[in-house]
């Protein structure tokens, strides 16, 4: 018999249903019912007018949710709809049906980076890769970097920031790169190993969000940089962690990621975005932000 549990997340619009047993070797997001043509239940949840999302990972279903109403309205019927799903013995996916996998590419402020996006959820932690040594655990990166002019990689959510070195001009190798996560992703190749683990300075949970800390800034400052800055750095290509808060020189030190590392605009960012932003929330505790990379 099937069991479900439900488990919130640090995202009050997303909630997983796990189950007791594996749903998919692969991770998935449909962000439309016409994306789900491998899956009647994925359209069968969209067709719920307070479904924007669906993701399906390992053993469980993630939704997420438009703000007409609270996930503890209707999360214990949606559980029931799950289990009986299940329980009739129907499959996730329909056999024989090979997921199409659409890859875009997006350019970003750092010319040397592009972000190639994908219709598919490829890893919940955000993966930085800095050179071939590091990718040993990452087969999707080890593969990119038999292209010899790929330097640097980041992988987050659904998508990959690529950097080249100046050999190359992006109008003469995006489509081929392009292409090549395509059908990497298509065949269902491994992103990562079961061996991987994300670096320990990264320290951050499938939303982005950092550890708890003791002091009641530092947690602020997280908070205000997963929901105000994260998004919009994540939509260039990059991403942005929190590493430590000086309460004596009232300094943040910040790493960051994927497009935004080496791009010629990031000091900009940090201080008419970042640093702005921060002393908005925070006034009289922030002089600061620092970028240790």
């Amino acid at each position: 018999m099937t069991t479900v549990k439900i488990e919130t997340t640090n995202n009050p619009k997303i909630i997983k249903f796990v189950f007791n047993k594996m749903l998919t070797e692969g991770a998935f997001e449909y962000n439309a019912i016409d994306e789900a043509q491998n899956s009647p239940l994925v359209q069968q949840l969209f067709k719920l007018p307070f479904v924007k999302r669906v993701f399906v990972s390992a053993n469980f279903i993630a939704l997420e949710k438009y703000d007409m109403l609270e996930w503890a309205d209707v999360q214990n019927d949606l559980a029931e709809i799950l289990q009986a799903y299940f329980d009739q013995g129907k499959e996730l996916f329909q056999e024989n049906k090979k997921q199409v996998v659409e890859v875009y590419a997006e350019e970003t402020p750092n010319p040397l980076t592009q972000k190639f996006v994908t219709n598919r959820l490829l890893h919940a932690s955000d993966i930085e890769i800095l050179n071939a040594e590091e990718a040993v655990e990452v087969p999707l990166a080890l593969a990119l970097y038999k292209f010899p002019f790929v330097k640097e990689i980041f992988i987050s959510q659904n998508y990959i920031s690529v950097t080249k070195d100046k050999s190359v001009d992006w109008f003469e190798v995006n489509t081929e790169i392009r292409q090549f996560i395509k059908q990497y992703v298509e065949d269902q190749k491994e992103i990562t190993t079961t061996a991987f683990l994300p670096k320990d300075k990264i320290n951050q949970t499938n939303t982005g969000t950092t550890a708890v800390y003791d002091d009641e800034i530092s947690n602020q400052i997280i908070s205000i940089l997963d929901e105000y800055i994260r998004p919009a750095v994540a939509s260039d290509g990059g991403n942005i962690q929190f590493q430590s808060y000086d309460a004596e020189n009232k300094i943040v030190n910040v790493i960051l990621q994927g497009a935004c590392n080496g791009c010629p605009s990031s000091t900009y960012t940090l201080k008419n975005g970042i640093e702005a932003t921060l002393k908005q929330f925070l006034p009289g505790k922030i002089e600061g932000v620092n970028a240790l990379n």
